[in-house]
């Protein structure tokens, strides 16, 4: 299938970005790697009378550690995350989920920025964003505003971002020492979206749990934080009778939905057996054996 007609221009700089997006409002789109745009171009789900390219614009690419934070440019694409040393040791859990990202000629093109702003239901980075308290820097040629991730995702593909605004950077919370980490999904094939995925933070502190992180994907219409499992954890010492009961919590909390792909009671159940997985290899990386 073909894309319908659009104009084309090349921005080389956020401000030229911002100005043609607010000239033509909800008739313009952004384009950087185009792995989610493109498609829904030439199934004619999208029809915009203009295409912004990003990709010239500078500065957009970068990963800096600034103090408790991790700074990524939106344009940076998948595959520089999934072998980008300051994310190996900053932010393992991403480090994980990036590897699980589609295929690698995927990877090579998508970007941050396009996977958050797109919203996908089943895609790993906003969950990420969500299980890491992520920070989003966002710009229009109104001004600028900071949202955090768990009130950006709306619905599936589903944002609240306006026509005229651009992600700029996305700011995670560094993974504190001592803290394990894991994450899991199922998909029937390599590289396929997840039926369902699981991830989970935990720190010991003292032989208990401190500051508990479960997030969810593919079981609902938006990434999830698993609050009900983790108030459950915290404070506890970690075991595998624990795990269960957080699985169970975690099972009891969500709604998926049924699809041709899954049974709304087979991704409930999947959800529930990732997020004993996840909590064990955290609880392990974190230097405890349940």
């Amino acid at each position: 299938m073909k894309p319908p007609v659009f104009d084309y221009i090349a921005a080389d700089t956020v401000e030229a970005a911002l100005a043609a997006l607010a000239s033509a409002g909800a008739d313009a789109k952004l384009i950087a790697g185009g792995q989610s745009l493109m498609p829904m171009l030439n199934f004619r789900l999208a029809r915009p009378t203009l295409l912004i390219d990003i990709n010239r614009i500078p500065g957009l690419d970068g990963i800096r550690v600034d103090g408790d934070r991790v700074r990524v440019g939106a344009l940076v694409r998948h595959h520089k995350l999934e072998t980008s040393t300051e994310i190996a040791e900053h932010l393992p859990v991403v480090h994980e989920a990036m590897a699980h990202v589609a295929h690698l000629a995927i990877r090579n093109r998508g970007t941050i920025g396009g996977s958050l702003s797109h919203a996908d239901p089943a895609a790993e980075l906003p969950m990420m964003a969500v299980l890491l308290d992520a920070e989003l820097t966002i710009r229009s040629a109104r001004g600028t505003r900071v949202e955090k991730a768990a009130d950006f995702f709306v619905d599936a593909l589903t944002t609240t971002l306006a026509p005229d605004e651009m992600m700029c950077e996305i700011a995670f919370a560094r993974t504190k020492p001592g803290t394990g980490w894991g994450f899991e999904e199922f998909a029937r094939r390599d590289g396929d979206f997840a039926l369902a995925a699981a991830s989970a933070l935990l720190r010991i502190e003292g032989g208990r749990i401190a500051e508990p992180r479960i997030a969810l994907m593919g079981v609902g219409v938006t990434p999830l934080r698993a609050t009900a499992a983790e108030a459950l954890l915290a404070g506890q010492a970690p075991d595998a009778e624990l795990f269960q009961k957080a699985a169970e919590a975690v099972r009891a909390a969500i709604e998926p939905n049924s699809d041709l792909h899954a049974s709304a009671d087979y991704r409930r159940h999947l959800a529930g057996v990732l997020t004993e997985r996840v909590l064990t290899a955290a609880a392990q990386r974190a230097g405890v054996q349940t």
